[in-house]
């Protein structure tokens, strides 16, 4: 499905669409422009196959700009991922991605999305929390930084229904 929109103040012309297997390469292009541990062409591929992933992205100028990806379970589902290229930040596209993820979750009868963001991602934070999610708890040291040292994630959840 394709639906063309525009973004925040620049105007910029973008496409949405649900992703396929095809996308893995520009997936794994994409993940390794915003995460110290980015996931492979292979694994992108396992989890676009799977009927129980559920993608979303949005092009612009026919390029992969940015995607979610959630993994559904039952009535549940949990974010894996989600990603907009440095280039393209700050100019609603996440927002837009998200809300159309969310939308598309909730037609499948999902009743619960969690997630788990680095406590220290103010960005991701503000998305999320403009999007109703609340924190339900903390896993302590779960990601990576450098030097060494770790980080907290937060888990947060949104009621789809």
């Amino acid at each position: 499905m394709k639906a063309p929109f525009f973004f925040g103040w620049r105007n910029t012309p973008a496409t949405s669409r649900w992703l396929r297997v095809a996308d893995a390469a520009s997936c794994a292009r994409l993940h390794r422009t915003s995460f110290a541990h980015p996931w492979s062409v292979p694994e992108f591929e396992a989890l676009l196959n799977d009927p129980a992933c559920v993608a979303d992205g949005v092009e612009i100028k026919s390029s992969l700009a940015g995607f979610v990806l959630s993994r559904r379970a039952a009535d549940e589902a949990e974010v894996l991922t989600i990603v907009v290229a440095p280039g393209s930040r700050r100019n609603g596209h996440g927002q837009r991605l998200l809300g159309a993820h969310l939308a598309r979750l909730a037609g499948l009868r999902v009743k619960n999305l969690f997630l788990e963001v680095d406590e220290a991602n103010a960005a991701a934070l503000a998305l999320y929390r403009r999007f109703g999610f609340t924190v339900e708890g903390r896993r302590k040291s779960y990601y990576a930084k450098a030097e060494g040292k770790a980080g907290d994630a937060l888990i947060m959840r949104r009621a789809l229904a």
